[in-house]
C-alpha cells in the first residue's frame, strides 16, 4: 500500500484524509470538552470551577504549542520526503521528532510545577478560582509526555495515509475519558481532581496505541532507534517549518491570557467562565475548517513533492471553498442558537444572561476565519515556514492582543471589546494571509505548472528539494 496522493481526484483523496482526522480532532478534543462539561455542572461551585479551568487553557495550549512544533513541524516534511521517494530521509524526521518530542515534555512539565502559583495567579486567578485550578493543574501536569507523544507522533500516521488509525488513536483515549470522568468526578467524589486524573489515564492510552503501530509492521515508515539521534540539520528544518504551528498555539495562548486579565479587571471571575465556554465552542466549531486544511496538508505536500502543480493549486481551491461553505453555516447556528450551546457547559442564570451577546460578538467574523486557515496550511504544506510564521504573529499578537487591551477602554466597551478583538482580527489578519498566499505561493505554482523546470532550478525556485522531472 503505497498511498500515492498523486492519483485519483484532489477533493476525494483531501475528503480520505479530512473526515477520519476531524472525527480524530473531535475525539482528541473530548479529553477537555468533556472535562468541562461535567465541572461546568459541578454542585456547589457556582460556575468557579469553570472558571478555574478556563484558568489553565493558556498552559495546555502551551503543551500543545510544542507538541506542533515538533509533530506538524516534522510530519510535512515527511510527506514531501516520502513523495520524493525518500524513505530513508523521512524515517530520520521521523525519529528526530520523536525524540524532540520526548524530551521536551519532561522540560515543559517541571518549569510548570516549579512555578504554578506564580503563573496561575499571572494568567488572572483569584483567591476563588485558584483552587480549582491547582487541584486540576497539579495531576494534569503529570501526563504532558503522554499528551505529547500522543498527539505529536499521530501526525506521521496521518501523514502517512492512515488517518483511520489516526482517529482510533484518539477514539480509544476519548471513549476511555468519557467513561472514566463521572467515575472520578462524581462516583470516587474526586471533583475536579478526578477530571485531571481520567484526562492523564486517557492520553496515557492513546500514547501507547501510537508507539505500537509507528513500531510495528502495518506502518509504511517506522520508528528506528538509529533514527531517534538528533541531527542538526534535520532538527533545524523541523523546528523551523513548526514555528507556524507552535507560533499558533503559542499565540493563541497569548490570547487566552490577555483575555482573562482583561476580562479580570472588567468583568471578574463570570466573564472569564464565559470565555471558557466560548473558547470550547469555538474549539469545537472550528474543527471541521481545520480537518479539511490539516487534511489537505499529507495531499498538497506530496503533489507538490511529485510536481503535481495542477492538483496543488485544486487542492487549494477545494479546502478554501469546503471550509468557506461551513463556516458560514457554523456562524448562523451561534446567532439564531446561543443558549443551546453555552447551556451545554453551564445552567447558570448570570453565565447564560451575559453569555448570550458575547457569544453573538465574538462569533462575528467566524465565516472569515477560513481564509487565515487555507492561507496557513497552504504555507506549511509547501514548507514555506517564513510566511506561515508572520501570519501566526501578524493576526494574534499584532492584532488581537494590543485590542484585547485596548478597545475595553475605549467608548465604555468594558468587556464588550474583549469579545470584538476576535472577529477584528479574524477579518484583517485572514483575509491578509490568504490573499498573501494568492499572489505568492498561487501564482509561482501556476508559472511552475506550465513549464518543465529541471530539478535544479526548481529547487532554487522553491527552496525545497524536487524530484526530477521524468
Amino acid at each position: 500500500m503505497q498511498n500515492d496522493f498523486s492519483k485519483g481526484g484532489v477533493g476525494k483523496n483531501i475528503l480520505m484524509q479530512a473526515i477520519p482526522l476531524t472525527i480524530a480532532q473531535f475525539i482528541q478534543l473530548l479529553y477537555n470538552i468533556v472535562d468541562r462539561i461535567y465541572i461546568g455542572h459541578l454542585p456547589g461551585s457556582d460556575g468557579l470551577a469553570l472558571t478555574g479551568i478556563g484558568l489553565i487553557f493558556p498552559i495546555v495550549t502551551l503543551v500543545q504549542a510544542f507538541t506542533n512544533l515538533f509533530g506538524m513541524g516534522g510530519a510535512p516534511l515527511c510527506s514531501i520526503a516520502r513523495g520524493a521517494g525518500k524513505k530513508e530521509e523521512a524515517e530520520k524526521i521521523l525519529g528526530n521528532t520523536a525524540t524532540l518530542l520526548f524530551f521536551s515534555s519532561f522540560l515543559i512539565m517541571g518549569v510548570c510545577y516549579l512555578f504554578k502559583r506564580p503563573i496561575l495567579y499571572a494568567f488572572g486567578a483569584s483567591d476563588a478560582t485558584y483552587v480549582y485550578a491547582d487541584q486540576y493543574l497539579t495531576i494534569y501536569l503529570a501526563g504532558t509526555v503522554f499528551s505529547m507523544l500522543g498527539t505529536g507522533l499521530n501526525y506521521f500516521i496521518n501523514s502517512q495515509g492512515f488517518p483511520k488509525i489516526g482517529m482510533l488513536t484518539t477514539l480509544l483515549g476519548a471513549l476511555l475519558n468519557i467513561i472514566l470522568d463521572p467515575i472520578f468526578i462524581f462516583g470516587l467524589n474526586m471533583g475536579v481532581r478526578g477530571a485531571a486524573l481520567a484526562t492523564v489515564i486517557s492520553q496515557g492510552a492513546s500514547a501507547v496505541w501510537v508507539l505500537k503501530f509507528l513500531t510495528g509492521k502495518k506502518a509504511i515508515l517506522t520508528i528506528k532507534r538509529p533514527c531517534l539521534k538528533l541531527e542538526r540539520r534535520l532538527v533545524g528544518r523541523i523546528t523551523g517549518l513548526g514555528l507556524s504551528g507552535f507560533i499558533m498555539s503559542g499565540t493563541n495562548a497569548l490570547v487566552q491570557i490577555a483575555c482573562n486579565v482583561s476580562l479580570r479587571a472588567y468583568g471578574g471571575d463570570l466573564y472569564i467562565g464565559i470565555m471558557t465556554i466560548l473558547n470550547s465552542v469555538r474549539e469545537v466549531l472550528s474543527l471541521p475548517v481545520m480537518g479539511i486544511t490539516n487534511g489537505a496538508q499529507p495531499v498538497l505536500g506530496y503533489n507538490y513533492g511529485a510536481r503535481e502543480y495542477r492538483r496543488v493549486r485544486k487542492g487549494i481551491l477545494f479546502t478554501t471553498l469546503i471550509g468557506g461553505i461551513y463556516s458560514a453555516a457554523a456562524w448562523l447556528a451561534v446567532v439564531l442558537f446561543p443558549d443551546v450551546f453555552i447551556r451545554l457547559f453551564s445552567d447558570h442564570a448570570d453565565m447564560l444572561a451575559a453569555g448570550r451577546e458575547a457569544m453573538q460578538l465574538y462569533f462575528f467574523g467566524f465565516v472569515l476565519m477560513v481564509f487565515q486557515f487555507a492561507g496557513q496550511s497552504t504555507f506549511v504544506a509547501l514548507g514555506k515556514s517564513k510566511f506561515a510564521i508572520f501570519f501566526s504573529l501578524f493576526r494574534k499578537v499584532i492584532i488581537v492582543v494590543p485590542l484585547t487591551f485596548l478597545l475595553p477602554a475605549i467608548g465604555g466597551l468594558g468587556v464588550d471589546g474583549v469579545f470584538i478583538a476576535e472577529p477584528i482580527s479574524n477579518a484583517v489578519g485572514g483575509i491578509a494571509s490568504f490573499t498573501t498566499m494568492m499572489l505568492t505561493v498561487w501564482r509561482k505554482l501556476g508559472k511552475m505548472e506550465t513549464q518543465s523546470l529541471p530539478a535544479a532550478e526548481a529547487e532554487e525556485t522553491t527552496g525545497e528539494n524536487v524530484p526530477a522531472a521524468p
